[in-house]
């Protein structure tokens, strides 16, 4: 099959581009620079998401597109950075619509990225796909994201939008930033630490993309997270025995906003998400508990 991925150079999007390619489907990477590190087999097609639409000649023929593309939401959020992060997506995803829209032949499958940011902070509630949206700036953009790949199905095209939570992986996402500290002896919880954290291995998250692409069962939202949610205290003691290290500090909830600002929520808000979607469709997590991931990530 040919499938066409944007945000084929970022970290989710080239562990996917290798996953697709070693199952022998045949990739086209849509992303901003031509300096992206991607094998030169690979046909790569410029795009800003924020600027112009993108090229046809990208979609043409492709049986899936997978929609990964989006200014990072892990920095100071500034007027300027903040219309950056909607601008990418929700704009960012009309455009793409509209490219589809155009098509002669169309893919059979949409899956654009989402994250549970949609849900807001919800304490301790249950958070399935049925839940409502929460409030705030990152809810409010995922629900405008989402919306406006919906459209899609309006051209017969089956939607996915995987409501991604906290990708682990040795060598991107949150992780990366969370190792330094504990091996340096400066690990602790955020906040109260009773905020629930919904994580997913990097492994499972590639594969509950490309199961997204094949199972025609799956549609509308997904939450791309694993089945055992855990508190912000319970990551920070399984992740410094992980290290063998200690977690000997907190980190107050005022330092995290003199740091980051407004982005501080996203470390602080609690979002107990569960996978009903991706297990009702007979998805098999090969990592459902955080102590053997970090393990195998980290070991």
């Amino acid at each position: 099959m040919i499938i066409t991925l944007t945000g084929g150079t970022g970290f989710i999007g080239r562990k996917l581009l290798d996953h697709l390619r070693a199952a022998g489907h045949e990739v086209r990477v849509l992303c901003r620079s031509p300096k992206t590190g991607i094998p030169p087999e690979v046909a790569l097609f410029l795009w800003d998401a924020m600027e112009a639409d993108p090229p046809l000649e990208s979609l043409e023929g492709a049986g899936a597109v997978v929609h990964l593309a989006g200014e990072s939401v892990a920095q100071r959020w500034s007027p300027e950075i903040k219309r950056r992060i909607r601008t990418s997506r929700v704009e960012g995803t009309r455009r793409l619509v509209k490219a589809l829209t155009g098509l002669d032949s169309k893919p059979a499958v949409l899956v654009s990225a989402s994250a549970t940011g949609y849900y807001g902070d919800r304490g301790d509630e249950e958070l399935t796909e049925d839940a409502a949206p929460g409030s705030g700036f990152l809810a409010d953009v995922c629900r405008e994201w989402e919306a406006e790949a919906r459209k899609a199905a309006e051209l017969g095209i089956r939607v996915v939008t995987p409501r991604i939570g906290m990708v682990l992986g040795p060598d991107g996402g949150a992780l990366a930033q969370m190792v330094p500290p504990f091996k340096m002896f400066l690990g602790g919880q955020l906040g109260s630490g009773r905020q629930w954290m919904s994580w997913i291995h990097i492994e499972d998250m590639v594969r509950a993309l490309a199961f997204a692409i094949e199972n025609t069962a799956l549609e509308g939202p997904v939450n791309a997270v694993a089945p055992n949610p855990v508190r912000n205290s319970q990551f920070t003691r399984t992740l410094a025995r992980t290290l063998r290290r200690p977690a000997l500090f907190t980190v107050p909830e005022r330092a995290l906003r003199l740091l980051y600002g407004e982005m501080a929520g996203i470390l602080l808000a609690s979002q107990r998400a569960l996978p009903r979607a991706l297990e009702k469709a007979g998805f098999t997590f090969r990592f459902p508990e955080l102590g053997p991931a970090l393990k195998h990530l980290l070991g």
